[in-house]
């Protein structure tokens, strides 16, 4: 049984995630802030700097939010053909630098792509002690091989992902060449992005860097071009993982603002896209 169609619309028990002050400052370090000058983003990677409180990085709830149904429940397939499809967050508030929530997590469909089957997931986070919403993160896994089953293909992103004029705001970030050994300090312990026997069995020469490190340093573009650098501004973020990134690319991030919405596209040093069908939801300085 490859996969296993009759979890889609499951709900499972919910679990308890807690962080700290430290995790969120290695988060920052891990998807590149303070990289290019370290006395910049000192709210994201300091907790004790003159004057500046400790703030969070808002895609930092896609790590808090990760998990959901274990692998076995969906089916049984090759861990190395798994790879990170789509993923969104909606806040509902700024993230605390310590806080503990409670995640239930539900799978909302299991995708036939022909290639392979795209499985969606939805995590709400509620806050332990009050209750009050945090956050829902939509995720979606791509196992390649998996595909032509004969299920729905899921909806496809209207055309065009991006209007057709030059960009609002465009931002580019370098990545290191030990970004993945750092950012999976984070709790994304996957060795196809260390390992790199494990990466070439899964098809490729070497690891490549997780999904959530290019969102994460993808968020922290469209935080400082739209946000003005606070995070109560950013409501929420989507967008799709079209091709594989590599620890030392340079990422560049292309934004079309229209209102209080921005498209977005995020594209390697070769021009390839790597995040496609990006949307962010952001408020203005006065909300």
């Amino acid at each position: 049984m490859p996969l296993n169609l009759d979890v889609i619309g499951a709900t499972f028990e919910p679990t308890e995630r807690s962080w700290s002050a430290s995790d969120c400052l290695l988060y920052a370090l891990g998807v590149g802030a303070g990289s290019l000058d370290a006395g910049e983003e000192l709210e994201f990677t300091t907790e004790n700097s003159t004057d500046v409180p400790q703030r969070v990085l808002p895609t930092f709830a896609a790590v808090v939010a990760a998990g959901g149904p274990p692998r076995s429940v969906i089916g049984t397939f090759d861990p190395a053909m798994l790879l990170h499809g789509e993923q969104g967050i909606q806040l509902h508030g700024q993230i605390p630098p310590e806080g503990s929530v409670r995640a239930t997590a539900v799978v909302t469909g299991i995708y036939d792509k022909g290639s392979g089957a795209l499985v969606v997931t939805e995590s709400t986070a509620v806050d332990v002690a009050t209750g009050r919403p945090c956050f829902t993160c939509t995720n979606g896994l791509f196992i390649r091989g998996e595909g032509g089953f004969g299920g729905p293909r899921g909806e496809s992103p209207s055309q065009p992902l991006v209007p057709d004029r030059q960009p609002d705001h465009v931002v580019t970030y370098a990545t290191r060449q030990d970004q993945a050994l750092l950012y999976r300090l984070s709790g994304d312990r996957n060795p196809l992005h260390s390992d790199p026997l494990f990466a070439e069995r899964a098809g490729f020469d070497r690891p490549i860097l997780h999904g959530l490190c290019t969102y994460g340093f993808t968020g922290r573009a469209l935080l400082h071009a739209l946000c003005g650098s606070d995070p109560s501004r950013f409501r929420s973020m989507r967008g799709r993982f079209s091709r594989p990134t590599y620890p030392g690319d340079t990422l560049t991030v292309s934004m079309w603002v229209e209102g209080s919405t921005a498209r977005f596209r995020t594209e390697n040093q070769r021009s390839e896209t790597v995040i496609d069908a990006g949307a962010l939801e952001f408020s203005g300085e006065d909300a």
